[in-house]
């Protein structure tokens, strides 16, 4: 993406920042505008933006040309959309979580002032979404098809949030729950259909396309989605927390990473037993014994085949697809994350 359409992106998160601030449904005074304005730049601009930028990449790949002013907005005012929902969802998944640091800085609720007023601040978020959409789409033929989509895929994320967190119920620790399709279906809901499917979905209805004539599409980035979250589960234990940006927690939270259920899978009855007995506790010793195992299980090595063989599968699927304009969208997807070190 040029840097001139990148600058146009982030200034139209000034817009509708100041339309949201402005919003005449709602009487604002100084105190409640200064919140509003400072906890959504806390929140919404602070990522890689990446959700947010392959909306524009996706419709311009897709037109094949120049973009006119007005779908440089759109399609940006779109990409804003989703990354207000990538604000939403971990503003409230911190606090689900307890969570220190997002992002390089504190989580928006660990902040003196703001606390548990973070809960309504991710609901403020979710409401923002359809703000934008009524402000920008409400005369385009595809505006109800663009509502129905964010309302959907905020249904599976919630939903994939749900399986996720009663996995991990605190007092059950039952790591024999954990298998590789339990993974899948948490990453399938929690993470794919927002952060891979839904960019280009938007980008297609905006071009005039029906998405129900696109289900090969949605298959191979649902299946991109998930090689994603099997990269963050890797790079939360093996990655360095100055370059990922935040703190890797999922040995203490007893999350269903793919690293616990790969060794799992490869652990003889002694080294089970010890997985059993260290993972998911708080105390720094446990947590170091169970990345140790991992070590010892040369699951780096399992991690680099299983992305080999997982970019090979999916070069195969997109290239399969019979427009090469929709074959330029998936390829640029999975170049921004094939081999990926944040």
């Amino acid at each position: 993406m040029s840097t001139d359409l990148k600058s146009k992106f982030l200034k139209v998160y000034d817009t509708l920042k100041s339309e949201l601030i402005n919003d005449p449904a709602f009487e604002f005074d100084d105190d409640s505008r200064r919140w509003v304005e400072k906890m959504l730049d806390y929140n919404v601009p602070g990522g890689k933006l990446n959700r947010g930028l392959s909306v524009v990449d996706s419709y311009q790949l897709l037109k094949g040309g120049e973009l006119t002013e007005e779908e440089i907005f759109l399609s940006s005012a779109l990409g804003w959309c989703i990354e207000w929902l990538q604000a939403y969802f971990p503003v409230l998944d911190d606090i689900m979580d307890e969570s220190h640091t997002r992002r390089g800085q504190p989580c928006w609720f660990r902040l003196p002032k703001v606390g548990m007023i973070a809960a309504n601040d991710g609901i403020l978020l979710r409401n923002h979404v359809p703000r934008i959409l009524k402000n920008h789409f409400r005369g385009k033929p595809y505006y109800v098809d663009l509502v129905d989509l964010f309302n959907e895929v905020e249904f599976q994320t919630a939903s994939g949030q749900m399986i996720d967190l009663i996995t991990t119920l605190v007092g059950e620790k039952d790591l024999s729950k954990y298998s590789l399709s339990v993974h899948r279906r948490i990453v399938q809901y929690k993470t794919a259909y927002y952060s891979f499917y839904l960019p280009v979905a938007c980008a297609l209805l905006m071009f005039g396309e029906d998405l129900d004539k696109h289900v090969e599409v949605k298959n191979v980035l649902v299946e991109m989605g998930t090689y994603f979250q099997v990269q963050d589960d890797y790079l939360d234990c093996f990655g360095t927390p100055e370059v990922i940006g935040k703190i890797g927690t999922d040995i203490e939270d007893f999350k269903c990473s793919w690293l616990v259920v790969k060794a799992l899978e490869l652990a003889n009855e002694e080294q089970t037993k010890f997985l059993h007995e260290n993972y998911g506790k708080k105390d720094p010793a446990s947590v170091a014994k169970v990345k140790e195992l991992y070590h010892t299980l040369n699951l780096q090595a399992v991690f680099e085949d299983y992305e080999a063989t997982s970019y090979k599968k999916l070069i195969t699927s997109i290239e399969n697809h019979p427009s090469k304009a929709v074959q330029a969208v998936l390829k640029s997807f999975l170049g921004k994350i094939y081999k990926r070190q944040k």
